[in-house]
């Protein structure tokens, strides 16, 4: 085998008790098309999904050695945008037990951490090459070399040269992301066949509990796509777009490559084809912008009515590019739930984080004309933002409270590696997460930012208490009930109970 594109598995840790049945477990994106991808160029290629098959370590070393690849490749992206740091957790794991057990191949790791930090990545003694962003190019000839002697010509990639004692980190001149007019060329397809599952395709995936209206008999087969890539806005506390950085600066952010590039519409109609002949039913849209540039998702929700998939869908949407007439065509294609990047209930201090970009909508507005058109709405707030006060985020939960949004998600603000607000942490000595665990929203090490009038404690005291307030609210169980039935809301009054440990928090 050329290629084995590995997902490690950090869902205990990431999650805490939320990872046996709450968790999302979704298919490894960035895997499949990249696997696509050097097999559409003749490389025989694997993807070992060890976070979906839920395999011991011991199992996952015993695997990826039986098979034998010529290079490792560790994939760390995942269904948060902070889930490049945190696969870290269990990719360092998996890659030093690979080492003691003799792994002869090299092993290279790409993602948004590994874009966003390739010198501390690369300096770990269990990492032979990093890729610098998607790595789509420089992984076409990493696999056309020797994987050794080689090295040095190919961009794009970071790699160890003897040196003495220490080997010298180096990192190789940019190599280009996949240009729009070659992106159904070199980005192909999705590799949707090397995936496991046990009794059908995608079984082994499981859809957001809400996504599938908070029934667990709902959520597989389940699976989720791009039809673009990257977003035009650049927000303080996002890195999405750090993997497309084409600069080696180290002060290079994710603010500094923002962008976006579409597949074609018939692209999306084929790989929408090949899941619903897979008998998928609940489908995600993974992009940051889908709602903004009519001239890709109007073809792409067109097909689906015509073509019939039957698809249950979701996907993101921020509040100021909603456009209230082709809301019914959105629900008519099978968007059932539209998720809104609300973030803050002050207008200040969303101004501040979004760099201005932000458009001024009426909130209340905006959420009503969604329900008009019968699309359900997953809010997301974030608490610890740099000017936030108890009274900013009090803010915030009033308004989440307000809107009764039939979800919400609440993060902890993090200052997530490659992000503007990560650079300028570290350029004012701000304490920042000393484990990669310390940079999941859920887990026991979770240690948000501090403010200019909290202390991360306090943060994420009153985020983990908001949390409890929003859903064992009599109100939300209400609209819950109402919407969805009682085992439904009785489904969400059991994961109420569930109480995450915080380290910071004493527990």
């Amino acid at each position: 085998m050329d290629a084995l594109f590995v997902t490690p598995d950090s869902s205990a840790k990431a999650y805490q008790e939320l990872a046996k049945t709450y968790s999302a477990i979704e298919p490894p994106t960035w895997s499949l098309l990249l696997a696509e991808s050097c097999r559409a160029k003749g490389y025989d290629v694997g993807i070992l999904d060890s976070d979906a098959e839920r395999l011991s370590l011991k199992a996952a070393v015993e695997r990826i050695v039986d098979t034998k690849p010529r290079l490792l490749v560790m994939v760390l992206y995942g269904q948060n945008p902070n889930s490049g740091t945190t696969s870290m957790i269990g990719a360092i794991e998996l890659a030093t037990a690979l080492k003691a057990a003799g792994l002869g191949a090299p092993i290279c790791f790409v993602g948004s951490h590994t874009s966003a930090l390739p010198k501390e990545v690369l300096a770990y003694s269990c990492v032979d090459i990093v890729l610098l962003n998607e790595g789509v190019y420089a992984l076409h000839n990493l696999l056309r070399s020797d994987l050794k002697n080689d090295l040095r010509t190919i961009k794009g990639i970071g790699y160890k040269r003897p040196n003495g004692f220490a080997p010298e980190l180096v990192l190789n001149p940019p190599e280009q992301v996949v240009p729009q007019a070659r992106m159904d060329i070199d980005l192909p397809g999705y590799a949707w066949d090397l995936l496991p599952y046990r009794e059908r395709p995608l079984d082994l995936y499981r859809a957001h509990f809400w996504h599938a209206e908070f029934n667990h008999d709902k959520r597989t087969p389940f699976a989720a796509i791009y039809t673009s890539l990257g977003c035009q806005f650049a927000c303080n506390f996002c890195m999405i777009n750090i993997v497309n950085r084409v600069d080696n600066d180290d002060a290079t952010n994710a603010s500094h490559s923002r962008g976006m590039r579409f597949w074609s519409p018939e692209w999306v109609a084929r790989e929408m084809r090949k899941l619903a002949d897979m008998g998928v039913k609940t489908l995600r849209i993974s992009d940051e912008m889908f709602f903004l540039n009519r001239k890709y998702y109007v073809p792409i929700l067109d097909d689906c009515v015509q073509s019939g998939y039957g698809f249950n869908m979701w996907t993101y949407s921020r509040i100021d590019t909603v456009r209230a007439n082709v809301l019914d065509k959105f629900k008519q294609a099978g968007v059932n739930w539209l998720a809104l990047g609300i973030e803050a209930g002050n207008q200040s201090v969303r101004q501040e984080v979004s760099k201005g970009t932000f458009q001024e909508v009426n909130i209340r507005d905006v959420c009503r004309t969604i329900r008009n058109s019968d699309i359900n709405i997953i809010s997301n707030y974030i608490f610890g933002f740099p000017e936030d006060n108890y009274d900013t985020m009090r803010e915030t939960l009033s308004l989440a409270l307000e809107l009764n949004t039939e979800m919400a998600n609440m993060y902890p603000c993090q200052a997530l590696p490659g992000s503007p607000l990560y650079h300028t942490a570290r350029e004012n000595g701000w304490d920042l997460p000393n484990t990669f665990e310390g940079f999941a929203f859920l887990s026991y090490e979770s240690t948000p930012m501090r403010t200019k009038y909290l202390s991360a404690a306090e943060v994420l005291k009153f985020r983990d208490g908001a949390w409890q307030t929003y859903f064992r609210n009599p109100a939300y169980l209400s609209v819950i009930e109402k919407k969805f039935g009682a085992i439904e809301r009785r489904n969400i009054e059991q994961m109420s109970e569930i109480r995450l440990k915080r380290r910071l928090l004493g527990d």
